[in-house]
């Protein structure tokens, strides 16, 4: 048995114990991928992150494998963000690039009094089409019916997106995660509301083991490119989306798009992280 330090931090939040926890360990050079799966479940956490040295040093900084407590993910945003503001306070760096399976990330960040304090991420390009099942997906939510087209977008995971009339309709979901397991096992589910750049949403996806997240940046960047699609927001206009609420762990995500509504150019996403714990697992 080998014994590998991780870190824990709080991302999309500058405050302690709220935001969306991750797991990083900083060393996972000889675990098998069953061996990081079993570490991710048994740390229960949204995502847990094992680096690994890049492919090319000369185009990424590490190779971040992610993993939900039940399968691993090719991109999610807050394990990226948490990564790179782990990453730019050891390496005394301002720009970080993380090796996924989506391809590198980059992310540039702000210090303050020489410390890491804010991090911006150009994501994937999503693709989007139509949700076939959306008269089962409002079933199961609970909801009449959705303001916008039911989409799901992909840049990595995938994400199906409802409009909701009103913040009140969306801080008083009650979901059959049940039904939403069965509509989609790699399916995250946002439902969102919100008027002018301001949104709040909710994140449910409970066959990634993840019932509701508290801060999904893989999820703020494809809704700002649906607000963008729709015509609610403008090219390059900045949206504040606040999630995690109902769950206790408050989160601030900011995205912005640029491009045109027919054609994306670049996403960005951003946000704080904080570091709130460290240790050591016994593994092989």
């Amino acid at each position: 048995m080998s014994t590998r330090t991780y870190v824990i931090l709080d991302a999309f939040t500058d405050t302690p114990l709220e935001g969306n926890p991750l797991a990083v360990f900083l060393n996972g050079s000889g675990l098998d991928t069953e061996l990081m799966q079993r570490t991710a479940r048994e740390l229960n956490l949204s995502e847990t992150v094992f680096l690994l040295p890049p492919s090319d040093p000369a185009q990424a900084d590490a190779h971040a494998r992610i993993f939900t407590p039940v399968a691993e993910l090719p991109f999610a945003g807050h394990p990226v963000l948490g990564t790179a503001f782990l990453l730019a306070q050891r390496l005394g760096s301002d720009e970080i690039r993380l090796e996924t399976g989506a391809g590198v990330i980059h992310v540039t960040l702000r210090r303050e009094e020489g410390r890491p304090v804010y991090g911006e991420m150009d994501q994937p390009l999503p693709t989007h089409d139509a949700f076939e099942p959306a008269a089962e997906l409002l079933a199961a939510l609970g909801v009449a019916e959705s303001q916008l087209p039911v989409e799901a977008y992909c840049n990595g995971p995938q994400h199906v997106y409802v409009a909701l009339s009103d913040e009140q309709q969306v801080a008083s979901l009650q979901p059959d995660l049940g039904a939403l397991a069965r509509l989609g096992d790699t399916c995250g589910f946002s439902c969102f509301a919100g008027t002018g750049s301001r949104c709040r949403t909710r994140m449910f996806a409970p066959a990634l083991g993840v019932p509701e997240d508290p801060a999904t940046g893989s999820a703020a960047g494809p809704l700002a490119v649906h607000l963008l699609r729709h015509g609610r927001i403008e090219p390059g206009e900045e949206i504040e989306i606040h999630q995690g609420i109902e769950i206790g762990r408050p989160s601030v995500l900011y995205a912005r798009v640029y491009g045109s509504a027919q054609e994306i150019e670049r996403v960005v996403v951003g946000g704080s992280a904080v570091e709130v714990a460290h240790g050591e697992y016994r593994l092989g």
